[in-house]
């Protein structure tokens, strides 16, 4: 989220101008080289599952439609990259009301992706582990519009506290709080559904895998190596934003200036790997876990993922 989390404490509004010299310091620097990996790797890897739909014939309508709707989010995501990256290293140039719309598209598509990967996980335990059948056409229409639903109306603080914001003589597109309360709630409410989607695909991926190994009475390398892979890098491209936010929480609440000076430092470059997972995903979720998938579907009697 690197430009989006920039700044946590209030500055002072200006109009944008012409952008200053380029800010080739580690905070903007390493940021916008991890941005530009993202966005050179992640859209052709999204536009690729879009198109090909890599072996979703071993998968459920639910899968199809959830897999579908994550590459389409992470797509969207890493197209407004560019514009981070110039941010990062210029200045912002576009005005309030582009900052604000942008910002909140980010964060729907982000909390998108998130919820989607969760989803994936929970239909996943029930089809294997609790023997669930799939929804019907109805219901997965209806999972998939209370999960926007709920994307939306987790992106409106991004949406309300967005500024224009003069930071250092560059002019940027950041969080403008009216008080500290107003602050630790937007941090809050970013973390807590990180932290419940986190705890949730640990959850459900692990009763998966335990199942696979009962049925099979082995265990199988395969889905164990998936279900490492999509649980460890869940953690480690999330979890250091949501701390940074939790530790940015503790700073505000006991007034610690020097602690929260270093949050702020960090955000740019823990927020950037958020978007890392928007182009790893195709990876580990289209390309590969139909594998597990078939696996699950050949020790389940015939239920698919």
């Amino acid at each position: 989220m690197d430009e989006l989390n920039s700044s946590v404490v209030p500055s002072n509004m200006s109009s944008p101008g012409h952008p200053p010299p380029a800010s080739w310091n580690s905070t903007g620097l390493i940021p916008a080289l991890v941005m530009s990996l993202c966005f050179l790797l992640g859209v052709p890897g999204n536009i690729a599952v879009i198109i090909l739909r890599p072996n979703w014939q071993h998968l459920s309508s639910v899968s199809q439609s959830l897999m579908l709707n994550l590459a389409i989010s992470d797509l969207l995501c890493l197209l407004t990259l560019p514009l981070w990256i110039y941010t990062s290293l210029y200045s912002w140039t576009l005005g309030l009301v582009t900052c604000k719309l942008l910002s909140y598209l980010v964060y729907c598509c982000l909390y998108g992706s998130l919820l989607t990967v969760t989803a994936l996980s929970v239909q996943r335990y029930l089809q294997v582990v609790q023997l669930q059948k799939c929804f019907d056409q109805v219901g997965k229409k209806r999972m998939l519009g209370l999960l926007w639903l709920i994307t939306m109306i987790l992106s409106i603080p991004s949406l309300v506290v967005r500024q224009v914001t003069l930071d250092q003589h560059r002019t940027t597109c950041d969080f403008h709080f009216s008080s500290s309360a107003q602050q630790v709630a937007v941090l809050l409410s970013e973390t807590l559904p990180g932290i419940v989607s986190i705890t949730v695909l640990v959850f459900s991926y692990i009763s998966l895998h335990r199942k696979v190994n009962q049925a099979a009475f082995f265990n199988n390398p395969q889905t164990t190596r998936l279900v490492t892979s999509i649980i460890v890098t869940f953690f480690v491209l999330w979890m250091p934003y949501h701390i940074t936010n939790m530790v940015g929480v503790a700073a505000i609440l006991l007034n610690n200036d020097s602690l929260l000076k270093s949050c702020m430092e960090s955000w740019r470059i823990v927020g950037a790997l958020v978007f890392v997972n928007s182009f790893i995903n195709p990876l580990l979720y289209a390309f590969a876990s139909s594998n597990m998938c078939t696996v699950c579907q050949k020790r389940e009697h015939g239920y698919c993922c």
